[in-house]
């Protein structure tokens, strides 16, 4: 039977790869991070604080949802480069740090899918986002680890970068949601070369 796994757990393993984008982040930010602050923190300050911004995107807020949008994916750039870098990787983070993105994202393009976006396309993100989580937790649950890989990353990007220029579309009326289809599209691709690159 799969324990769960603690939020205040000090267990910590290293990292079996740091990413490119991790040793940026780490240049750009992670400097500024004391060291009183976990990865977890991070991530549990992501969970909580997405409440609000589906809210405010929900009720057409933009002018305050939007930032809060932007600034809740930052975190999730945050709480994972932090957690390779300075080898505080989790059981807690690993199950959570994932799941904090599919709420922040799922969501988002489920309100956005009435909105200028092919009802087809967001289904099958959501479907991909969904099977994912499913075979990590099946995964685990066998002793295997799904670790971060550039695909994953990539695709997080697409998705963020995606979801906001419809959100720019919706608030501004900028012509930007045909080109947010195709950044959505590209971030299928990513997805399921991530699936392959898991073996899953």
């Amino acid at each position: 039977m799969m324990s769960f796994p603690s939020f205040c757990d000090r267990h910590y393993y290293p990292a079996e790869k740091v990413l490119v984008t991790d040793r940026i982040i780490a240049a750009l930010f992670l400097w500024a991070v004391p060291s009183v602050l976990t990865p977890n923190h991070i991530t549990l300050f992501r969970i909580v604080a997405t409440v609000p911004t589906i809210t405010l995107l929900l009720f057409e807020q933009y002018a305050v949802g939007i930032p809060l949008f932007l600034f809740v994916a930052l975190t999730d750039a945050l709480d994972g480069a932090l957690a390779r870098t300075r080898n505080m990787i989790t059981d807690w983070g690993r199950i959570f740090d994932p799941v904090a993105d599919k709420l922040l994202v799922i969501p988002s393009l489920a309100i956005l899918m009435v909105k200028n976006l092919p009802i087809e396309l967001v289904l099958l993100i959501i479907a991909l986002e969904l099977f994912v989580m499913g075979a990590a937790l099946v995964w685990r649950n066998r002793g295997g680890v799904i670790s971060a890989n550039m695909w994953g990353k990539v695709k997080m990007i697409l998705q963020i970068v995606g979801i906001f220029l419809l959100l720019l579309s919706l608030w501004l009326g900028f012509p930007t949601h045909q080109v947010a289809a195709l950044v959505l599209g590209a971030s299928v691709y990513c997805s399921i070369m991530s699936i392959v690159y898991h073996g899953i």
